[in-house]
């Protein structure tokens, strides 16, 4: 049962832990490891020597995705601070702020921004990733995953209050401009070769939670409604994408450095998520009790297709390879086994600082997600 169209049957969320003399560069141009997208070049290095080292970098992960044997691959999010906020920060009329009761991460207490919007939103001038696909392009035949924050994070959770009344009256105007600078990104992606998206949407995973249930009745939202709604701007956002273009979304419960920020079972969100959003594939995260169990995946469509996030990014232990087995087999009584395939539960370094394991870590995991998508599908 080889794959040769993404998901594959060993696949990963796109980011990965960043090289010390990387971190160190982005420290020297004044840039946070966390979440920042602002640039401050008068603290030491300029803008051009931290890209020169970007480059250096991704060719050196490219190099290391192909000998592990991947068939897919990533820039490992190496031109960003955070796997959503610098993209964010390539939209015009959007400001990130903090929340004085914002959420906060399990551990380390930090709290991510949110996305306010003051003006007519758009795109910038060359893109959200275009030109990080681009790169990659020339390096590499292998299928290129490209990564984007959802469109979810620009309202869910500031509310009608972080979108400017007076810009716009009208929040289906919102959407649509929002969701129009999407469908613009995934064309010109498309036009530049790209045939593989991926959708952090972390939202959906957060509504399993009571306390982000809660958090969206603060904001005036029935949960039940927010679910529906993060499909109805996800699905517009892929509305009228090419053929060739697979499209998946990503989820999880938080992933800062080890940390996390919700807990809770699919259960809450599964009928929405596998009726309502107009996708491809879904990377589930299930390393943890804090997912719960296969049950939801009752709720799955003949033709979904799910990526089993397995094995944790957030600590160096691995399961052993005969209770991956055994868990995917759990996976196989909900959805048939070829609409199945494992990954990684999240990425390595969802922020720059990265997760607290180490390269071999990370080598060790990819290693063991090969073996296994061998013995069960035998695709080596």
């Amino acid at each position: 049962m080889t794959k040769s169209k993404p998901p594959f049957r060993a696949d990963v969320v796109g980011s990965f832990l960043r090289p010390e003399r990387l971190k160190e560069a982005r420290r020297n141009a004044g840039l946070e490891l966390e979440s920042t997208p602002d640039f401050k070049e008068e603290e030491g290095i300029s803008l051009d020597q931290l890209r020169v080292i970007e480059d250096e970098c991704i060719r050196e992960l490219v190099d290391f995705e192909k000998q592990v044997g991947l068939q897919v691959a990533t820039d490992g999010e190496f031109r960003r601070g955070s796997w959503a906020y610098d993209s964010i920060g390539r939209f015009e009329g959007v400001e990130l702020r903090r929340l004085a009761d914002g959420a906060a991460f399990a551990g380390s207490g930090f709290q991510p921004p949110v996305a306010h919007t003051d003006s007519k939103i758009s795109r910038q001038q060359g893109g959200i990733v275009l030109q990080d696909y681009l790169f990659l392009k020339d390096l590499t035949d292998r299928t290129i995953k490209v990564t984007v924050p959802s469109p979810t994070l620009f309202y869910v959770r500031g509310g009608r209050e972080a979108v400017n009344e007076e810009v716009y009256p009208d929040i289906e105007e919102f959407f649509e401009d929002l969701t129009q600078a999407y469908r613009d990104e995934i064309q010109d992606l498309s036009t530049a070769g790209s045939t593989y998206l991926q959708i952090d949407n972390t939202d959906a995973a957060m509504l399993c939670d009571p306390k982000f249930q809660e958090a969206a009745r603060s904001k005036g939202l029935d949960p039940k409604d927010q679910i529906a709604l993060q499909g109805k701007l996800v699905s517009m956002a892929t509305r009228d994408r090419p053929d060739n273009m697979t499209i998946s979304m990503h989820m999880c419960r938080g992933n800062n450095a080890g940390a996390w920020l919700a807990e809770g079972s699919y259960d809450f969100v599964a009928e929405a998520l596998f009726t309502q959003f107009d996708v491809d594939a879904f990377f589930m995260e299930y390393d943890s009790e804090r997912a719960g169990d296969f049950s939801p995946l009752r709720f799955a469509q003949k033709d979904t297709f799910v990526v089993l996030g397995l094995v944790t990014t957030k600590t160096p232990e691995n399961d052993s390879k005969d209770v991956l087995l055994r868990r995917i087999e759990e996976a196989s009584g909900y959805i048939p086994i070829e609409n199945l395939a494992l990954s990684p539960q999240c990425g390595f370094a969802s922020v720059a600082r990265g997760n607290p394991i180490t390269f071999d870590d990370q080598k060790r995991k990819l290693e063991l997600i090969l073996k296994v998508v061998d013995e069960v599908w035998g695709t080596s």
